[in-house]
């Protein structure tokens, strides 16, 4: 281990550029689709390595400039292999913006790798030998996800405490202590194994000491699965209706009848046994299902309320207009319709995606000929706030559109706790790429922060009925047409991070960093 760390430690210009970015890229494989998260134990101590050879030994900013390089080059690695199915979006309709897709495929990720320089520099004021530096590298790379997270609406995607999230004993601990608190026991665990290169008394106990810490986070996760069901609604049959129809296609005027009539048909085949005799049934289309206004098509709403039976309530995501002071506007919306075919309430999308459904600083990038990529409406308008839909008599559910999903406070609303989450989607635009299975990845780690079951619609894939321990009950992969149907899981005792989520981090920050300061003073100290 000491010889291998030697190749980090000494390695000077490009090369340790490389050698950060290749780490960064490697580090990818730890997430959906892949799942692979022991890699992270050798990239998380290459990275260690490679800071310990860029940081001097000084105090002031020498040390923390080629630490943010190196943070850079490692994370635009990271960034670029993880979202580079970005670019599929641009091929939907490739005559007018296959010219920025390498916009969005080189420069996102160089954009998003800032918050990993700036994390490397912070991890750089607090860097001393042995374990402390371990602790400063996990406490920036979390702080800096939740930042990303956050500012400038937040893009919380493939954060650490994601590589947890397809392996259902180990992602048990979000329910504590959420995404975040994982994130940082993942850098934690995983770079830990770079004091092994050290030759000094208790190099050894930290690394131990860690891999303890993983089996108890495996043991906490075990015990908790343990004989854990939490049942279903008894008198709830589910469907999910896949219609997995081509981005290309969908929105074509010559198509909207024959989309409609597929989502029709598809709704009215009988469920399958047992959940055929119950005594209502909830019937979910995906996002933005139909390629019009529903409220508008003459016959639309008359033929739902033709295809639903007693006791059936149809939730489907549909674009919502409202026309005020003589402007017409749009909304990314969730409809509940009756089984007479009325609306009984609506959600309209409060996070819309930059550039996809709006376009920030219009006024600049209309100039510049940049357009949002979802054209059918125009731009789209949020939503006032999240809010739980309680209609038709169904257990209330938080409704959160697309990538909603991927804020973990977004299902908390002032009306309560919901009985479920529902996630509508349309994964279609990035094909059969990681942006799926990553974007699933994370709609199971928010029924395990919540302890409420998710049912996801996606269009092409990836719908599934999830419990509120993470488990898939059912699913239906990427680009297969068909049906899911299910029974409706019960959510179980809220979890200690629902509960406390909107504390949880602060406190974290401050103690974490109180800590670090207090070390620093020790360590200097005792070296003076």
């Amino acid at each position: 281990m000491h010889r291998l760390s030697h190749i980090f430690l000494i390695s000077w210009g490009w090369r340790r550029f490389g050698l950060a970015f290749g780490a960064g890229a490697a580090s990818a494989l730890a997430f959906a689709p892949f799942g692979w998260f022991p890699i992270l134990a050798f990239t998380m101590p290459a990275l260690v390595w490679l800071l310990d050879g860029a940081i001097e030994q000084d105090t002031g900013g020498r040390r923390v400039r080629p630490a943010m390089f190196v943070g850079w080059w490692f994370f635009f690695g990271f960034h670029l292999a993880g979202l580079w199915w970005i670019g599929r979006a641009f091929l939907v309709d490739a005559d007018r913006f296959l010219w920025l897709m390498p916009l969005a495929v080189i420069a996102m990720p160089a954009g998003l790798s800032l918050f990993g320089a700036l994390g490397a520099g912070i991890a750089a004021l607090f860097w001393r030998d042995g374990w402390p530096r371990i602790y400063a590298l996990a406490f920036a790379f979390v702080t800096m996800d939740w930042v990303r997270g956050n500012i400038l609406t937040g893009f919380p995607w493939n954060t650490w405490g994601q590589a947890f999230a397809e392996t259902p004993v180990l992602a048990q601990t979000a329910s504590l202590v959420g995404a975040d608190g994982l994130g940082f026991l993942v850098v934690l665990i995983f770079a830990s194994p770079a004091l092994l290169a050290e030759h000094t008394r208790g190099s050894r106990a930290t690394p131990v000491a860690t891999g303890l810490l993983l089996l108890a986070i495996a043991g906490f996760g075990a015990i908790r699965l343990g004989g854990a069901m939490p049942g279903e609604h008894e008198d709830i049959g589910l469907r999910i209706v896949q219609p997995a129809i081509p981005q290309e296609e969908k929105w074509r005027p010559e198509n909207r009848e024959a989309v409609f009539s597929t989502l029709i048909e598809m709704s009215e085949r009988p469920f399958s046994d047992p959940y055929e005799e119950r005594s209502r049934h909830i019937i979910v289309w995906p996002e933005s299902a139909v390629p019009f206004l529903l409220t508008e098509e003459p016959g639309a709403l008359s033929d739902i309320a033709s295809m639903l039976s007693q006791g059936e309530i149809l939730i489907t995501g549909a674009i919502r207009s409202e026309t005020g002071n003589g402007e017409r506007v749009f909304y990314n919306s969730v409809y509940a319709i009756g089984e007479d075919g009325t609306i009984l309430d609506a959600y309209d999308k409060v996070h819309l995606v930059p550039f996809g459904e709006y376009v920030p600083l219009q006024p600049l990038f209309d100039r510049l000929g940049i357009t949002g990529l979802v054209q059918g409406a125009g731009d789209f308008l949020p939503g006032f706030r999240n809010r739980l839909l309680d209609a038709g008599g169904i257990p209330a559910f938080s409704p959160l559109v697309c990538y909603e999903i991927i804020f973990p406070g977004a299902m908390w609303t002032p009306d309560g706790r919901p009985a479920w989450i529902l996630n509508v989607t349309n994964d279609a635009w990035f094909g059969e790429t990681s942006g799926p299975y990553q974007h699933f990845a994370q709609a199971r780690l928010r029924a395990v922060e919540q302890g409420i079951p998710v049912v996801r619609a996606a269009n092409t894939g990836i719908s599934a009925v999830i419990d509120p321990y993470g488990r898939i009950i059912a699913s239906l992969g990427l680009q297969n047409r068909g049906n899911i149907d299910s029974g409706l899981p019960n959510y179980i005792p809220a979890t200690f991070f629902s509960l406390y989520q909107r504390y949880l981090f602060s406190c974290f920050f401050f103690i974490s960093l109180i800590l670090l300061i207090i070390l620093r003073y020790v360590i200097r100290t005792r070296n003076d």
